[in-house]
């Protein structure tokens, strides 16, 4: 048979480095003595022998290989080829296959590569993965990715025995590649092998795909995320009409793989409440594994519950390869951790917290990512989505990369990425990582090892862009979300809206809050007095962001010591401090945000690879400890005062600051359209007082609402008896006062109970 295509076109797919393999496989109009014919071409790697099955009749017609071993061809005199088949032996075993380069039509178009070069696709992570597709009736998996720079893509996968040669992809418009495989379904592992024009090969999983393999395999797995059935429109329906920022936030902070192990049996978080004996760290590790998805729910959500917290804040949940980054370097953006289990368990999971009034954080890592082979690194044989110049493009403290957030692709790779998981996982928020890493050419860089900007400058003005674009976009398509910004320096305006000139989020932590009250609380309280600005500075600034306060991961680790461990005194007294300090956290303005052990005084620094000591929980003090949260957060949750304007200058009002010399201070919360009032008195010394005099707004009865010395609590239990009645004794400069008494190292809380004044003042008591 006379060749129908050029020897060279034969010889680069044999060769498996033709960039446009539809030029030469698959159906082709052709003439022959001067008559329309169709031509089939099919490479078939290891066939003996081959047959297209026409579509109607299913004639079986012959193919030939007279040119190569492994390239098949025939002449079909036909009108329609729609939808024929390959048959072909192999190895002693039959055939039957539709061919993948009879179907043309690309899921990729011309108009979705144009918005993804401008960075404005912004659900290109529905077009560019693997993603089940019908063509012409017959059902398969798409693929598509982006690699400009490739000289040549292949798929691989177990469902071609890992074998590039038979899945060549098409390049198409701005270097994306693409090819349906029919017949393939859900639950596939891929990857793509790509060359360079050099010939090097890289095998790379998919950066959209949307699962991976467990680590330490590598591959990706194609993943239907539509198949979910969701149940918390209630929830979504409920946030999309509200302002999260006049609402109360508390945040669990937890790890999910080190926060318990299915070996792990507590009495105090099983779902059925029945008990179980008490496990240490050293029982978890002989055939300890992971909880699922699923067990999490079961157990986490109760616990959450219990506790009072309004959201949980997970470290990153996207797949990363090693355990001890806590999920830091992160190879698969939009693949959920297969460490716990599959996307649909992660959505049964979210969807349950939703349905039990519990809110989704999630940690977010646009800054930097890992050199691992299998990912983002030299992704096409080129600096794709890094720089190329390490003085921009390499963070050698952490052995990681930086993003080209000026390329749009790249960009636009990380701005879908935020929204992706708002959109398919429901989440309620980001908690964005180490901003501060993005926003600056020069940090963690010596002189010379940096690049100034257009302007000469230290700013990354690209990646300041690239975050006003992501957070611009996350609040229009969901209003009633949480960004939060991890950002540790003076960059203004980190959480003031893009169209004032801001970085657009809504919430920023407050690093120097964090740090001054841990250097405070971690002196012997005699010392104290001489470092009252610890407690008052912060107040300066409080309003000039949005605040989150945050205990984090980052203060339990690299020998820092728990936070039961930072505290000065005995056992007695290091409880007293915690329970001080959480107590005004919580009074201060500002959303909370407090690390997983924390709430029972674990005594070891966080082990990623253990467990949370569960054990304690079985001792007085840790399970008092435990009940002073419990109550802290429905106190802090039924109090409007405590977070309606903790942005606002007008809900705080410092009564006393300057009693350095018993280191106590006091102030009042006010809510916002309300007359409702919070007095906090904190007393920051193991040093009781009597007759210690606050001065008050209003005459009446002040109710103690929360005192954190209280015996349920374990502490003295000092007080004031329930309450106190206001004394026309002006002090502070206001008309009224309280005769308190301040129990030692303790926060107590009052209200003024209309009520109880209103009926006094009737009978003349007032």
């Amino acid at each position: 048979m006379a060749l129908t295509t050029a020897p060279e076109q034969i010889d680069r797919i044999v060769g498996n480095y033709h960039h446009n393999p539809f030029d030469v496989l698959g159906p082709h109009r052709i003439q022959i003595d001067g008559k329309d014919v169709w031509t089939v071409r099919a490479y078939l790697p290891k066939a003996e022998s081959a047959w297209v099955i026409m579509p109607d009749s299913r004639q079986a017609v012959s193919m030939t290989n007279e040119h190569h071993g492994d390239f098949f061809e025939c002449i079909l005199d036909v009108d329609d080829l729609a939808s024929y088949q390959l048959r072909y032996e192999a190895d002693g075993h039959e055939h039957v296959i539709y061919d993948p380069y009879a179907f043309r039509s690309p899921l990729v178009t011309e108009y979705d590569a144009h918005l993804f070069g401008e960075g404005n696709h912004h659900r290109i992570y529905e077009k560019l993965g693997a993603h089940p597709t019908t063509i012409d009736d017959v059902t398969g998996i798409y693929f598509a990715v982006w690699a400009p720079n490739a000289r040549n893509v292949s798929i691989l996968g177990d469902f071609n025995d890992w074998d590039g040669r038979q899945h060549q992809m098409n390049i198409g418009h701005g270097g994306i590649w693409g090819l349906f495989i029919p017949e393939l379904t859900v639950g596939a592992h891929y990857k793509y092998e790509i060359k360079n024009h050099e010939g090097h090969i890289y095998e790379k999983s998919d950066p959209y795909g949307f699962q991976q393999e467990v680590r330490p395999k590598t591959a990706s797995i194609v993943a239907d995320l539509n198949s979910y059935g969701w149940q918390d429109d209630a929830w979504m329906e409920q946030r999309r009409h509200q302002e999260p920022l006049s609402q109360p936030i508390s945040v669990y902070e937890l790890h999910l793989g080190s926060w318990m192990h299915e070996s792990s049996n507590n009495p105090a978080l099983q779902p059925d409440g029945t008990e179980s004996p008490v496990v240490t760290v050293a029982d978890l590790k002989p055939g300890a594994r992971f909880l699922t998805y699923r067990e999490l729910a079961d157990r986490l959500i109760p616990y959450i519950k219990e506790l009072g917290f309004t959201h949980i804040e997970l470290l990153p949940i996207a797949e990363h390869p090693f355990d001890g980054s806590w999920g830091y370097q992160v190879t698969g953006y939009y693949a959920a951790t297969s460490r716990y289990g599959s996307p649909e368990d992660l959505m049964y999971f979210i969807d349950q917290c939703h349905q039990n009034g519990i809110g989704v954080l999630v940690d977010w890592v646009p800054g930097h990512f890992p050199k691992d082979g299998h990912g983002l690194a030299f992704f096409d044989g080129t600096h794709l989505y890094e720089h190329a110049d390490p003085r921009k493009g390499e963070h050698k403290e952490w052995g990681t990369l930086v993003f080209n957030y000026g390329r749009n692709e790249v960009r636009n790779f990380l701005v879908a990425n935020a929204l992706f998981w708002f959109d398919k996982y429901h989440i309620d928020g980001i908690r964005v990582d180490a901003v501060a890493s993005m926003l600056y050419l020069d940090y963690n860089r010596k002189s010379g090892e940096w690049v100034a900007n257009e302007y000469g400058g230290r700013e990354n003005i690209e990646a300041a862009d690239c975050l006003r674009q992501t957070n611009h976009l996350l609040f229009s398509y969901y209003p009633g979300i949480l960004s939060i910004a991890e950002e540790s320096t003076s960059w203004p305006m980190v959480s003031w809206p893009t169209y004032v000139g801001g970085l657009g989020f809504n919430l920023k932590w407050n690093m120097g809050w964090m740090h001054d009250m841990l250097d405070y609380f971690s002196m012997d309280p005699w010392f104290r007095q001489f470092h009252q600005n610890n407690v008052t500075f912060s107040i300066w600034y409080a309003f000039s962001e949005n605040f989150m306060l945050a205990l984090s991961h980052d203060e339990v680790v690299h020998g820092k010591s728990n936070m039961i461990g930072k505290m000065p005194g005995d056992e007695w007294q290091k409880h007293a401090n915690m329970r001080c300090l959480y107590t005004y956290m919580f009074m201060h303005p500002g959303k909370k945000t407090l690390f997983m052990g924390m709430e029972f005084g674990q005594w070891s620094e966080w082990n990623v690879w253990g467990d949370l000591e569960w054990h304690l929980l079985q001792y007085q003090p840790h399970k008092e400890l435990k009940a002073f949260f419990e109550q802290l957060n429905t106190t802090y949750r039924s109090e409007s005062a405590l977070y309606t304007q903790d942005f606002d200058q007008q809900g705080f009002e410092w009564i006393d600051c300057s009693d350095n010399r018993h280191s106590v201070v006091a102030f009042i919360r006010r809510a916002k359209d309300s007359d409702e009032f919070i007095v906090v008195v904190c007393n920051f010394t193991p040093q009781p007082h009597s007759h210690y005099r606050v001065g008050v707004p209003a005459k009446g009865y002040y109710r103690e609402v929360f005192n954190s010395d209280a015996r349920e609590f374990g502490g003295s239990n000092m007080g004031n008896l329930g309450g106190k009645w206001s004394e026309d004794w002006a002090y502070h400069n206001r008309a009224y006062s309280l005769d308190l008494t301040l129990p030692p190292l303790a926060t107590v809380v009052f209200k003024l109970d209309p009520a109880r004044t209103s009926s006094a003042a009737l009978s003349g008591f007032v």
